[in-house]
């Protein structure tokens, strides 16, 4: 955005609190709610405080409404198979899709200078990855905080209404990662296919020195991840890559999550 569109007074301003408007489905009647949601603390505004403290209160108004949600839609399924799926909508990957997909970061008050990068390596991801990557690419988190600021701010000028948060938040989110297009992590499905195999993974890090994180099964080097920004993505590079160096040796089944289970 522009210095001009910037202004809070200005014309073009208030325009571009129109459009996110119009995006989400909802008129504010607090217009300043909304454009503390778009402030980043990077941007000085003397009047307006940055979305930090919406953004703590959205995330977990979103928490508990996605909770909500899944403990009505599925009611056998075990605590910690929803927590899987909350996260799965709602962790920072999938929010940040959602603020890219909807063009929200454009309408974001900042001085920072990465935006720019971080939201082009985003696309590349996205690119990549239809769906959510699993912890392959790397989510720039002020793009999630714009979606979770924006949701604190629309519970604050409803009133607090669980209701009408809901609404807007739903419509945001989707398409919403439902049991049939769960997946797991990369760590965590390496983790239990090789749990049933009776194999012991070893990881050697070498993240510092080259961005690189290694997985061995005794000397045999079964997958390797680099990404030197993030050690969790290089980790799950490395899952990643082993599991399907394990899957082509000893035949694994590569799909989703076993549903029956879930619901039993």
């Amino acid at each position: 955005m522009s210095e001009l569109v910037n202004e809070p007074g200005s014309p073009l301003f208030l325009a571009s609190l129109m459009d996110v408007e119009t995006i989400i489905g909802y008129n504010f009647k607090n217009k300043d709610l909304l454009r503390e949601a778009l402030t980043h603390h990077s941007y000085k505004d003397d009047v307006c405080q940055s979305y930090e403290r919406l953004e703590y209160l959205g995330d977990s108004v979103l928490n508990f409404m996605i909770t909500k949600e899944h403990y009505f839609l599925y009611p056998k399924m075990k605590s910690g198979d929803l927590t899987l799926l909350r996260a799965a909508n709602v962790d920072t990957e999938a929010l940040a899709r959602v603020a890219f997909k909807h063009g929200l970061h454009k309408f974001l008050r900042h001085h920072d200078p990465l935006l720019d990068r971080r939201v082009q390596e985003l696309s590349e991801g996205v690119e990549e990855y239809p769906l959510h990557s699993h912890g392959l690419i790397h989510s720039p988190k002020i793009l999630a905080d714009i979606v979770e600021s924006i949701i604190g701010a629309v519970y604050v000028d409803t009133s607090l209404s669980m209701d009408e948060t809901w609404k807007v938040a739903k419509k945001l989110l989707q398409p919403l990662t439902t049991l049939e297009n769960l997946n797991l992590n990369p760590v965590t499905k390496l983790n239990q296919a090789c749990q049933k195999m009776g194999i012991k993974l070893e990881y050697k890090n070498l993240w510092v020195e080259k961005g690189d994180i290694e997985i061995y099964i005794g000397n045999e080097l079964i997958g390797k991840g680099n990404y030197k920004q993030k050690k969790t993505t290089a980790r799950n590079k490395a899952a990643a890559d082993a599991y399907e160096n394990l899957a082509k040796q000893w035949g694994l089944k590569d799909d989703h999550m076993d549903f029956g289970q879930l619901l039993t």
